[in-house]
C-alpha cells in the first residue's frame, strides 16, 4: 500500500504521518464495476412532475408505471405537485392523461386550492374551466378563495371578490 501524504501538514507543522492517506496500488481491471442505484417509480415521476418534463411523465402514465391517483409519500397526487410547480403545461398533460381536477391530497386540498393559496392565477383559470368547484372546503373547512393572498389581484378578480384599494 502506498501513502499520500497531506501536503498542508507540512505547512502547519503537524507530524505527516498523522495525516497520510492509503492509495491503492490496484489496477483498473481488477476494480469492480460502480453499482447503479435505482430509485422506485414513485419518486423519478414526482421528479419529473416538479421539474416538467412532458415527454417523461407521458411515458410514463402510459406505461402504467405509475397511477395518477395515488397519494404519494409527500400528501399529494401528482396533479398537486404540478400546480405548486406553478406549471399549467404540466398540469394540463396530467389532466389530458387523466388526473383529477377534483383530487384530493391527504388534508383534503383540491388543485384549486394549491393554486389559490400559491398564488397561480393561470392555473386556477384552467382549472375553473375545466368545472372545478370553487366551494369545496379542505379538512380545515376552507374553500379555495379563502387561501388567496390579498395582494394577488388577479386572483381576487377571478373569484369575484372585492378589491380594496
Amino acid at each position: 500500500m502506498k501513502y499520500y501524504q497531506c501536503p498542508i501538514s507540512q505547512t502547519i507543522g503537524i507530524k505527516a504521518q498523522d495525516y497520510v492517506v492509503p492509495v491503492s496500488c490496484k489496477s483498473s481491471a481488477s476494480l469492480k464495476p460502480p453499482r447503479s442505484v435505482h430509485f422506485p417509480n414513485d419518486i423519478v415521476f414526482l421528479d419529473y412532475v416538479r421539474h416538467g418534463e412532458l415527454e417523461r411523465i407521458g411515458l410514463f402514465i402510459r406505461a402504467k408505471r405509475v397511477n395518477l391517483d395515488t397519494i404519494y409519500h409527500n400528501g399529494m397526487a401528482a396533479i398537486h405537485e404540478a400546480v405548486l410547480s406553478g406549471d399549467l403545461e404540466c398540469v394540463k398533460l396530467l389532466v389530458n392523461l387523466g388526473a383529477d381536477v377534483h383530487q384530493r391530497d391527504e388534508e383534503g386540498w383540491t388543485p384549486l386550492h394549491m393554486a389559490c393559496s400559491d398564488g397561480f392565477p393561470h392555473i386556477a383559470r384552467y382549472l375553473l374551466k375545466l368545472g372545478a368547484d370553487p366551494e369545496l372546503e379542505n379538512d380545515c373547512g376552507e374553500k379555495p378563495s379563502d387561501l388567496i393572498d390579498l395582494d394577488n389581484k388577479e386572483l381576487l378578480e377571478l373569484f369575484g371578490l372585492a378589491i380594496n384599494d
